[in-house]
């Protein structure tokens, strides 16, 4: 049982909320820790995809400030490495994880953002760091949303601490597609089911190298994914694929 956390499978999508819209869904500690919980037990899960989502206005305000207050050096790394193994295990999982964004997402909430496979984001949504203008510099956001959007964008969201809204996340790269605030949790879900079409395996190998391979030097990423490639090739659902063109049929995964 979670406190701030509702889960619910949807056909072959499993739907993670953060339900914490009066505190809002800060992510202090005991916060973070029932998110990775639940994203472990989704990773195990049957689901082929999964739909991260947030009650109320706020996607996520980042860090409860009311729980960092008065920690000592040990406490606050102790906090900020619960919150990295969050943000590192949305790529380990096997699963798609789809951002479903409604409303400002600032600091680790956009960390979270960027931390998602894919995003949909509704009209007058908004981002920001604005540690530098609070005093608190965002130096583990950036870690995300530095890869996400790339280094002199990051830098600028950075150390100017100024919103951007969800037409130059897009344009950016933070999102995926921009929608309708009233669309946004149908256009998730339509974008998470798209990515279930085909074998999981095949998918989990795709996301796994994907990660491993995008920030290796040239030619390391492509010694490792001709491995990769040349290995999954030899697994049913890649023969099965190959058979099913050859012969000139659907394709039957399990």
């Amino acid at each position: 049982m979670y406190e701030g956390i509702s889960v619910r499978d949807e056909d072959v999508l499993r739907i993670v909320t953060m339900t914490r819209p009066g505190r809002r869904n800060s992510l202090s500690e005991a916060a973070l820790l029932e998110l990775d919980h639940a994203l472990t037990e989704a990773a195990e899960s049957d689901a082929r995809a999964v739909v991260l989502a947030a009650e109320g206005p706020v996607f996520s305000s980042g860090h409860d400030f009311n729980d960092m207050l008065g920690r000592d050096l040990l406490e606050l790394q102790r906090l900020m490495e619960v919150c990295a193994a969050v943000m590192q295990r949305i790529p380990s999982m096997p699963q798609p994880v789809v951002g479903q964004i409604e409303g400002l997402a600032t600091a680790a909430g956009c960390q979270l953002v960027a931390s998602c496979d894919l995003a949909v984001a509704g009209e007058s949504t908004s981002f920001r760091l604005p540690g530098s203008r609070a005093g608190l510099a965002c130096t583990t956001p950036a870690v995300a949303v530095a890869r996400a959007v790339g280094r002199k964008r990051a830098l600028e969201m950075l150390l100017t601490g100024a919103p951007i809204d969800a037409a130059k996340a897009l344009e950016w790269g933070l999102v995926n597609q921009v929608v309708p605030d009233d669309e946004v949790a149908g256009a998730a879900r339509e974008l998470a089911r798209s990515t279930t079409g085909g074998s999981m395996a095949a998918s989990a190998i795709a996301k796994r190298a994907f990660f491993t391979q995008v920030d290796l030097p040239l030619p390391q990423a492509y010694e490792y994914a001709t491995k990769v490639m040349a290995s999954a090739a030899t697994l049913p659902a890649a023969q099965e694929n190959m058979a099913a063109f050859v012969e000139k049929r659907p394709a039957v995964y399990d």
